[in-house]
């Protein structure tokens, strides 16, 4: 883990540094399963962000102003927000164009959101496809 990204990492709630870190292994498993190569990791805006070459560069975090919610960031200017909410609209929550909301207070729902974290690692393979080929 980048040094900068496991320093903002300790600075999390207990519950929020282990779901977070949870998300952080998914990313890292998924990008070894599907042979991209070594996610990069560094901070971005004050958020952990995480990218691999083929993909698009997203970010994960918690804020205090929003003490029962982390957030999964993905670039604005890509498809991937509006193709989530074409395909798990009625499973995940959304802020706008650019992230999904995960509640603190309720389970995840992990395979919806590893199937975002794997379109948005292959999304330069995947952009001229319609909903990304999802």
């Amino acid at each position: 883990m980048n040094r900068d990204v496991e320093q903002h990492f300790a600075n999390y709630p207990e519950d929020v540094r282990v779901r977070l870190g949870h998300l952080r292994e998914m990313v890292i498993e998924l990008a070894n399963e599907l042979k991209l190569g070594d996610v990069t990791e560094c901070l971005k805006w004050g958020e952990p962000s995480f990218s691999v070459s083929k993909g698009s560069p997203f970010r994960m975090d918690w804020k205090a102003s929003s003490p029962t919610n982390c957030f999964l960031f993905f670039h604005c200017q890509t498809r991937l927000v509006e193709t989530f909410k074409e395909v798990y609209g009625t499973e995940l929550v959304f802020q706008g164009n650019r992230a999904i909301v995960l509640n603190l207070a309720e389970p995840w729902p992990v395979s919806s959101i590893r199937h975002c974290v794997e379109i948005a690692l292959t999304y330069h393979q995947r952009k001229h496809l319609p909903l990304l080929g999802m």
